[in-house]
């Protein structure tokens, strides 16, 4: 038996859409994607990031896993980064009711995504690799990390005249983010995070 899917007018419907299960999606072209299966990995980078901007003092309101970013796209509506620290403004927005961070509000201090693997030429990489860091910087968004497992590399991005320069993070070099300067941490320990214990 095959299922239909349901098709979305607005991100509102999307919004308010509920199949009675945990699995994420995203909207593209008015229709439910389902997103793959999180990597272990994914949840632990998450927590490590938690911590670590904890214990810089960033407020653990504005720490979150699991806010997702209306973005403006041909195709996609929304996504939904592995981690994300918000800007006080951005955080008050998206609490005075909203389900997802809208285009109108302010943009979140620092996004990150964990990358799923896949050559250059897969959807995974392009998803990865192009779409989101253009659709992140359309946003505004003034800084987005994206941490590659499969190749071992941190890339830390940094919007500048409304395009992000990547620079890249390997081994044991301490990652240096613009909008963090005090971070001390390095590529290594992100990629191995929850390998320690």
């Amino acid at each position: 038996m095959t299922q239909i899917q349901p098709r979305f007018k607005t991100i509102e419907e999307y919004l308010d859409y509920d199949d009675g299960t945990e699995t994420r999606y995203e909207l593209v072209n008015g229709e439910l994607v389902e997103l793959p299966s999180e990597d272990p990995i994914n949840p632990m980078i998450a927590s490590l990031l938690f911590a670590t901007f904890l214990s810089l003092g960033v407020p653990y309101s504005r720490l979150v896993i699991g806010h997702q970013i209306e973005v403006e796209s041909s195709e996609v509506s929304a996504r939904q980064p592995d981690f994300i620290v918000h800007t006080a403004e951005s955080i008050r927005a998206l609490m005075s009711g909203e389900k997802i961070i809208r285009l109108s509000m302010p943009a979140p201090r620092l996004v990150v995504e964990v990358v799923s693997p896949g050559s250059p030429s897969s959807k995974n990489y392009q998803r990865d690799y192009v779409q989101k860091p253009r659709e992140y910087a359309a946003r505004g968004i003034p800084e987005l990390w994206q941490i590659d497992p499969s190749r071992a590399v941190v890339n830390v991005l940094e919007l500048v005249n409304g395009a992000y320069q990547s620079y890249p993070f390997v081994g044991d070099d301490p990652i240096l983010s613009p909008q963090f300067p005090n971070l001390q941490l390095t590529a290594a320990e992100v990629l191995r995070a929850g390998q320690s214990n």
